[in-house]
């Protein structure tokens, strides 16, 4: 088995705002002016779509080389639909988070149009982000470490 550990941190720098860092990398989080933050960055679930999109975009790339398929330009966009109600609590059966995602892919190629749907169809079943959220992944209780 090849398992590999990732790690993300994520500290409140002000209000809503929130840095977030993997690597020698970081991004600031927010939530936009009429849901208490400041504006400075995407939020949470922004990112999220973001992350989906960048990974189904990389695994087609990939693979597209691995198949020989030429790729001219992709584009992937993304769009979630979520219930403000799950996440406030007024309604208990709605989920909290995105009911339902999907994605656009805009593809230049000048491989036949049976070959693109064959690689779509190996992005939708390799991309770790899609297949993490699509089939659940197990969201630990979190620890807590109190800081004195």
């Amino acid at each position: 088995m090849a398992l590999k550990t990732y790690c993300a941190s994520a500290h409140r720098k002000k209000d809503l705002q929130v840095e977030v860092k993997a690597r020698d990398f970081s991004i600031i989080v927010d939530e936009p002016e009429n849901s208490g933050g400041t504006n400075t960055g995407m939020n949470p679930v922004e990112i999220l779509l973001c992350s989906i999109g960048a990974c189904q975009t990389i695994t087609a790339v990939i693979f597209a080389d691995f198949y020989g398929i030429t790729l001219e330009d992709i584009q992937v966009e993304v769009t979630g639909e979520m219930d403000s109600d799950g996440f406030f609590g007024n309604d208990p059966s709605i989920r909290p988070g995105f009911q339902k995602l999907h994605s656009v892919f805009h593809i230049k190629s000048t491989a036949p149009k049976m070959q693109i749907v064959q690689l779509l169809k190996m992005v939708e079943k390799s991309c770790p982000v899609g297949d993490s959220i699509s089939h659940g992944v197990v969201l630990d209780e979190p620890e807590l470490d109190l800081i004195s």
